[in-house]
């Protein structure tokens, strides 16, 4: 019989009862430790072992089922109160190494814990629109093409400019209505499915009163420059203790 290993989905204060399965079917269960709540799945290491996921995590298909179960139950670990995840793929051989790892960094949990309570997070995604062509001039000399080449230079180099000057003020007025902003890269065409080039993408994380106020301000963003969109609530990845390395 295939050996298990334990699943590490999030860190609570309190020890929440699930009936959300997990990454492989199983019920999770809990572990305690330094006054803190492991939400844990038991896993058989012949899939979830480090070997089967260096293989697995190149399966895309996989990947995205794996995803989709991992978050089903951060969400239901954040709908009964506030949630530390960890990130996919965390896995330890027992109970005594989760406890281990739980011990040693119950200061970052508490402090996120204490961060994130009665907050969520929301993505913000901002992408450049396409600029229109400028008009063709009436000549077609070798004069009115360097002209036309010039002028679409130019156009594409303000395009940018308004494009940075958007970001920055838009960046700068959901800060205001977070607690704590993140950064990351943008991401590529293929995950977006989106040609645009992708200018900015942030996670916020908003007091739930704000919530409302902070979807209304990415919806009633006007630029002609920017296309915004808006994601969430989420629990509070970006801000997860164990990515705070």
């Amino acid at each position: 019989m295939p050996a298990d290993g334990l699943w590490l989905y999030g860190v609570t204060r309190a020890a929440n009862r699930l009936e959300t399965p997990g990454v492989a079917g199983e019920t999770p269960r809990t572990v305690t430790a330094a006054g803190l709540t492991a939400t844990v799945g038991d896993v058989p290491l012949d899939l979830f072992g480090a070997d089967a996921l260096q293989r697995d995590l190149e399966d895309l298909d996989w990947l995205a089922a794996v995803a989709r179960a991992h978050d089903a139950v951060i969400v239901a670990l954040a709908e009964q109160g506030p949630v530390a995840p960890v990130r996919l793929a965390t896995v330890y051989r027992d109970d005594e190494s989760v406890r281990s790892a739980v011990e040693a960094r119950s200061g970052q949990f508490s402090r996120t814990l204490d961060r994130v309570s009665g907050r969520t997070e929301w993505g913000v995604k901002a992408f450049l629109t396409a600029a229109p062509d400028p008009p063709a001039p009436a000549a077609s000399s070798g004069v009115a093409y360097l002209t036309r080449r010039r002028n679409a230079l130019a156009a594409r180099e303000t395009r940018h400019q308004q494009a940075s000057d958007e970001v920055r003020r838009l960046h700068l007025a959901l800060c205001e209505l977070s607690a704590e902003s993140r950064t990351h890269a943008p991401q590529s065409r293929a995950l977006t499915a989106d040609d645009r080039p992708m200018v900015l993408n942030a996670a916020y994380l908003v007091d739930n009163r704000e919530s409302a106020r902070f979807a209304d301000t990415v919806a009633q963003w006007r630029s002609q420059a920017l296309a915004v969109q808006l994601t969430g609530p989420w629990p509070p990845y970006s801000f997860s203790a164990l990515d705070e390395q």
